[in-house]
């Protein structure tokens, strides 16, 4: 079987040596989510300097979640057998000097094809570095050690869009990009010095891969990320605008209101990271969904910050638990497979947000057009939110289901592998 092939070709590492490559990776983690999150966190004073509108600076988000989406699976594919420790150092170099040298671009024209090549370290390291934790520990601790690198994420977005908001305010958006230059050094060397030489997960065939993409447990479980992300960012991406034509918020409130979000997110990681191997990784996600599910239920209800605080908790607990959940998942589920699942997961992530984020546009847009103001652009939002996690949740559980059955994907893959 693939996951003990897997096993059997890793020898477990020193614990000294696990430790820290946990926490490098973590950090690396970190640095990605900082690094995600630096034009909107700088994006008023990127617009001022480089002389464009509010919407097209944007496109910078959405031109790196495309990126994200394709890069991800097909690099994979690329990378195949590259040792690990060389390739995710060498991923947040260019991280680094892709920050580096668009911190110094003079024109958004030039900027873009510089930030989308910076992309591809994004698209390279978030599911290279699960496989290749995946790989290193022992199975009894796989779930929680893929779960606890993605606790970078999570703290990058309670701290690095403040920090990137706070430093682009005050010294410009291009200080903000160059201390994402400085975090991605300080990664890339963490990463060389503790991680071993020999992670080295087994390159796929075309075969593999194309059984992968076939294999319809594996790909639910994906989907179910997709379908998730769909959901949430529907009523995600609007929720600055939210707070304050709704809730009447400023700068200040709202602020708060996302800090309390991401500290909750944090939370939800730091807790499914303790107990995702005792729960099991398959109940986690149906628990962090049906969470996020109640949250978009009683939405209606948040008519002030108190209410609104409240009624975040349950989704901020499953923000990014539940994705880290889901790569732990597909860890446990095929091991020898992990790179490529991993991969196709991280895309799953960023194309359910642009299928979020353009649905609930076009909803408040038409919302607009009809003469809404208020409360009444946003109506419906959270019931579309609420359909897309419900279609998660049911998918989820009809994925485990198959695979209890007997339709494995160890076994389906054991000859490919």
């Amino acid at each position: 079987m693939a996951s003990e092939a897997a096993d059997a070709g890793n020898a477990a590492p020193a614990l000294p040596t696990l430790r820290g490559a946990r926490w490098a990776l973590m950090f690396g983690n970190f640095v990605i989510g900082c690094g995600v999150m630096v034009v909107a966190g700088s994006l008023n004073d990127l617009t001022r300097s480089l002389d464009v509108s509010v919407a097209l600076g944007g496109q910078l988000i959405a031109i790196a979640a495309v990126v994200m989406c394709i890069g991800a699976p097909l690099l994979a594919a690329a990378i195949g057998g590259w040792d690990r420790r060389r390739l995710l150092t060498f991923s947040l170099v260019w991280y680094a000097i892709g920050h580096l040298l668009s911190a110094v671009m003079p024109s958004y024209a030039v900027l873009t094809p510089v930030r989308a090549l910076t992309m591809l370290a994004a698209a390279v390291f978030t599911p290279q570095a699960a496989a290749a934790m995946g790989w290193l520990a022992p199975p009894a601790e796989r779930g929680r050690a893929i779960t606890f690198i993605f606790l970078g994420w999570s703290v990058a977005s309670v701290f690095g869009m403040p920090l990137h908001s706070y430093i682009g305010e005050s010294f410009g958006w291009r200080w903000a990009f160059g201390l994402v230059a400085v975090l991605g050094v300080a990664g890339a060397a963490w990463v060389w010095a503790v991680m071993p030489d020999g992670v080295r997960p087994p390159a796929m065939s075309l075969r593999a891969w194309r059984e992968v993409l076939t294999h319809p447990a594996l790909m639910a479980i994906v989907a179910v990320t997709a379908l998730s992300g769909a959901g949430q960012f529907t009523v995600f991406t609007y929720f600055a605008p939210y707070y304050k034509q709704v809730l009447g918020a400023g700068a200040t409130e709202i602020s708060l209101l996302f800090a309390w979000f991401g500290a909750f997110g944090v939370l939800g990681n730091v807790l499914l990271s303790r107990h995702v191997d005792r729960v099991g990784a398959a109940r986690a996600v149906a628990a962090m969904l049906a969470f996020i599910a109640f949250s978009l239920l009683i939405w209606p209800l948040g008519v002030g910050y108190l209410s609104m605080a409240l009624l975040l908790v349950p989704w901020a607990l499953g923000l990014f638990s539940s994705n880290s959940a889901q790569q732990a998942r597909l860890g446990q589920a095929a091991p020898a497979l992990a790179p490529a699942l991993m991969a196709l997961n991280t895309s799953a992530i960023y194309l359910g947000q642009a299928i979020g984020a353009a649905g609930g546009g076009a909803v408040v847009a038409a919302h607009g057009l009809a003469g809404a103001s208020g409360r009444d652009l946003y109506v419906g939002l959270n019931w579309i939110g609420l359909a897309w996690v419900v279609g998660a949740l049911a998918l989820s559980l009809w994925a485990e289901r198959r695979l209890r059955r007997g339709d494995d994907a160890q076994d389906g893959f054991s000859k490919n592998t």
